[in-house]
Formats: structure tokens, sequence, C-alpha cells
């Protein structure tokens, strides 16, 4: 192998790992991967998912808590709308769960009809 075959398999690796880094990009701008932790070593976090729950293939109801308050959402694709804010945390009842899917235009998705 002369000068010009290292030549070649050096550019060679340089454009896979370039597209490497562009395919990573792209699926961190998509949502895939993991997400940056801005809280990272400042103690307790103050924001976190509680519960997800799939409505449809499209749309998902999202439980949502900041300190000691929590925000029901419907999430999907296209927008994302509030079902109900300000509940405190540890309140939730199953029966405000399935309240706030038949608010949501879902069905149970324990019940088969």
């Amino acid at each position: 192998m002369g000068p010009e075959g290292y030549l070649r398999f050096l550019l060679a690796l340089i454009f896979v790992i370039a597209l490497i880094g562009v395919a990573a990009m792209l699926a961190r701008r998509m949502g895939l991967g993991f997400p940056i932790q801005a809280s990272k070593g400042r103690g307790e976090r103050r924001i976190g998912v509680v519960e997800v729950a799939p409505l449809d293939g499209r749309r998902r109801l999202v439980l949502v808590r900041r300190d000691d308050v929590e925000h029901l959402l419907v999430v999907s694709p296209n927008s994302e709308t509030v079902i109900e804010t300000g509940i405190k945390a540890g309140e939730g009842r199953p029966t405000d769960f399935q309240a706030a899917l038949a608010a949501a235009g879902a069905r149970d998705p324990e019940t088969r009809e």
C-alpha cells in the first residue's frame, strides 16, 4: 500500500466520522438520544414527568410536576393542550385520571370497547 492508499484511507475515515456526527446532530434535533441535564450538580431537581399515558396513536396524556404542583397536558406532534393546572402533588386519584381521559376525548386504555 503506497502513500495514496494511506491518504485514501484517512479521507474515508474522516468522511465516515463526519457522517456519524451529522447523524447524531440530526437525531438530537429530532428529540432522540439523551436529553441534556441542565440541573446536573445543583441538587434536587425541580421539574419532572410523573406519568405518561397514550390516548391514541398520535396523542399522549402527560402529568408534569414542577416543584410541588402538577399539570396535566395532552401532547401531540403538532400541539400541546393544558387540561388541568395547579394540581397539588400527591392529591391525584385514579378517578381524576379517568375523568381527564374522558375530557380529552379518549377511551380508557384498560377497557376494550
